[in-house]
């Protein structure tokens, strides 16, 4: 029976979920029924053997000791500012019109979402795809369009789809490119494909490349805004993954396309002087990343490649399991052939086992049940043991 004592809550948070998180409550009862857990749930590479680089630590210390302690510009500190703009500028971005910073790129998202759509407006969103941009569509009451990615075509954006998913209430489309959960990489023609749709329909771009650095086997990222200059494209990006620094929630937005996107500018930047300021002395740390060598980039590439190999390799050789090999990232999202919901399978699988992975259908209302994400963090040892105690789940569930 409801609990009439209960205090009221706002609606909105009914529908908002984040799978990545969630599952840790199931985690938590296994880890209390002493099973020896192994934690591939969440993408953090500093829990693992990945250091943050010293050369950001010093540009953050340096600036706490020189008193960069009070509010920062809203929209970032000026060196950052020109260290983010340079950057998109060698990516071969076209026609930057402004960048602000941000607590995270999660942030960003929120800020452009929220000066762009009313309530009752759609956004067009991949599945399989980030959780968050669901969750903050709840939180503006907003309505979530999804739009499958073809696992069969290393799990590129159906673009018949999306644009079969257009009608006047539509603001934007989102890309999240490389993808997670599926470390997918989009081709030049798809990515030209969806700017075509929305200079048709005059849509937004948001084009999330938090991950573009962290690619395999000499895959080229392209960034969506090098591809065109009369399209509002918002790129967003960040410290937290490529600069293996998470827990800062250092992240920016570059906003590109035609002159007459100033009034969607102008609303974006009311609500980043509303929060004041991101970090100040963490900014520095900023142009330091941007402007330096990346010296601690192939180091991390090479583990992070041969980790995803002998994931994949693992994978694809257990029964019932497939997956397409991730092109960039640090996720993979094998595809299982079960008869129960894949929320129910992971619940078992945490519990029997302690391997905590993320149901796929936590990522999206299409393409995304029946499989689930594992991230391949952890060094090659902990991976193994980790497929070892999964093949031997599958097996026993699949005789059941």
């Amino acid at each position: 029976m409801p609990d009439n004592n209960a205090w009221p809550v706002a609606k909105r948070t009914e529908e908002i979920t984040y799978a990545v998180r969630d599952i840790i409550l199931v985690a938590d009862k296994a880890k209390a029924a002493g099973k020896d857990m192994i934690y591939l749930n969440i993408g953090d590479p500093n829990i693992y053997d990945f250091d943050t680089p010293p050369e950001l630590i010093d540009a953050a210390c340096e600036a706490m000791r020189n008193d960069k302690n009070g509010y920062a510009p809203s929209p970032g500190i000026p060196s950052a500012l020109d260290a983010i703009r340079a950057d998109a500028h060698r990516k071969g971005f076209k026609n930057v019109r402004d960048v602000f910073t941000s607590y995270g790129a999660s942030e960003a998202i929120e800020t452009c979402l929220a000066a762009l759509a009313d309530p009752g407006d759609n956004i067009i969103i991949p599945s399989p795809g980030y959780p968050l941009y669901s969750a903050l569509n709840s939180k503006l009451n907003l309505q979530s369009k999804f739009y499958p990615l073809n696992e069969e075509d290393g799990w590129q954006p159906d673009v018949e789809y999306i644009a079969k998913s257009i009608d006047e209430r539509t603001k934007a489309i989102v890309l999240i490119n490389p993808n997670n959960p599926t470390g997918a990489m989009y081709g030049r023609e798809v990515l030209l494909e969806i700017i075509e749709l929305a200079r048709k329909h005059r849509l937004v771009i948001f084009s999330d490349e938090i991950y573009d650095r962290l690619t395999f086997d000499g895959n080229e990222h392209i960034p969506t805004a090098s591809l065109a200059d009369d399209v509002p494209i918002v790129t967003f990006n960040g410290l937290s993954k490529c600069y293996l620094s998470p827990g800062w929630r250092i992240g920016w937005a570059v906003i590109s396309g035609p002159q007459h996107i100033q009034s969607y500018i102008d609303a974006m930047q009311k609500m980043v002087r509303a929060r004041l300021c991101i970090n100040h002395p963490l900014q520095y740390a900023i142009p330091v990343a941007l402007e330096g060598e990346h010296k601690h980039l192939p180091p991390a590439i090479a583990k992070l490649q041969k980790r995803r190999d002998v994931v994949c390799d693992r994978l694809n050789n257990i029964t019932g399991i497939s997956c397409v090999k991730p092109k960039g990232t640090f996720y993979v999202f094998p595809k299982i052939e079960i008869d129960v919901a894949d929320d129910k399978f992971i619940k078992d699988l945490v519990l029997e086992t302690g391997v905590v992975l993320v149901p796929g259908s936590g990522f999206g209302d299409l393409a995304s049940a029946g499989h689930f994400r594992l991230v391949f963090l952890p060094q090659p040892e902990i991976l193994e043991k980790a497929c070892s105690n999964i093949e031997n789940f599958m097996q026993k569930y699949l005789k059941t």
